[in-house]
């Protein structure tokens, strides 16, 4: 069964599927423990990678290598793949859908924004008319075999979210996305002009959406979560926190707990599950 068909048929099965976003290989190997999908964010790796705020410096050949390590590492994990505006060119974007599918990519996130393109729950946004925006989606869509394809929308207009959401849910894309969704009242009315489409919800600490347990947006009729930047943010609090403290120690490290701390041996551990011969070894993942 490929990747693309083990996503699909998830986001088929009842409630909502979490993705968690991922932002290096570290993280993605503490997020494998606990989920089995993860979202790789492209707000995360602008910041990882390169340092710089997800604005579309992000270049497609350092991104398929990234998703090329994270496959080669968690051969079973759902692996849903964030690439902006295609980087720019219908062209460049179904050259990279065909690179993501044939290294084991589960799914991919196209969006309408045009350059320069900011983080979806950012101010300033602004997005490509609608039927520039359909051409480039409709020929990923042809490029694709498998691959999961989220159409997503970055419109604020209130107007335009509702037909563009209606518009995108007409194609062949397989779950529609409107990114910066402002309270529950306007999940409920994009998911009644989507019908039948999954529709897939985008949660973002100190973002412009709701904050929403599972079983709030399974009720709420959302198919899909991904939360962009859960891994990426606890990494900023610990480390500045790590770097605070050590400094009043004058340099003195901590104590590890052997039984619970992180050090030397408890790091890797972790990381020689990932060239261990059992995970080719498809396991259960609790959420």
């Amino acid at each position: 069964m490929t990747h693309g068909k083990k996503l699909r048929d998830r986001i088929a099965g009842p409630g909502t599927t979490p993705l968690i976003g991922v932002y290096d290989m570290y993280s993605a190997s503490i997020a494998a423990k606990h989920y089995d999908g993860m979202f790789v964010s492209g707000f995360g790796f602008a910041a990882s990678y390169y340092g710089l705020p997800d604005i579309g410096f992000i270049a497609w050949p350092d991104m398929v290598a990234f998703v090329q390590r994270l496959r080669g590492a968690f051969p079973h994990h759902h692996l849903l793949v964030d690439i902006d505006d295609g980087y720019v060119d219908p062209e460049v974007a179904c050259h990279v859908v065909e690179h993501l599918e044939r290294i084991g990519a589960s799914g991919v996130i196209l969006e309408d924004q045009k350059r320069p393109r900011r983080c979806g729950h950012a101010d300033g946004k602004q997005v490509l008319p609608l039927e520039e925006y359909l051409e480039k989606l409709n020929q990923v869509l042809e490029t694709r075999t498998d691959l999961v394809v989220v159409a997503r929308t970055d419109a604020t207009d209130e107007h335009d979210i509702l037909h563009r959401a209606e518009r995108l849910a007409a194609t062949d894309a397989d779950v529609v996305l409107v990114d910066g969704v402002r309270s529950v009242e306007w999940i409920k009315r994009i998911r009644e002009v989507v019908g039948g489409k999954p529709l897939l919800f985008n949660q973002i600490a100190g973002g412009k959406s709701p904050r929403l347990s599972l079983g709030e947006l399974s009720d709420l009729g959302v198919d899909v979560a991904i939360y962009s930047t859960p891994c990426l943010f606890a990494a900023h609090e610990a480390v500045d926190s790590a770097l605070t403290g050590l400094k009043a120690a004058d340099g003195r490290l901590p104590v590890v707990d052997p039984a619970s701390g992180v050090g030397v041996q408890a790091s890797t551990t972790l990381l020689e599950r990932n060239i261990a011969r059992d995970r080719l070894v498809p396991e259960s993942v609790g959420v």
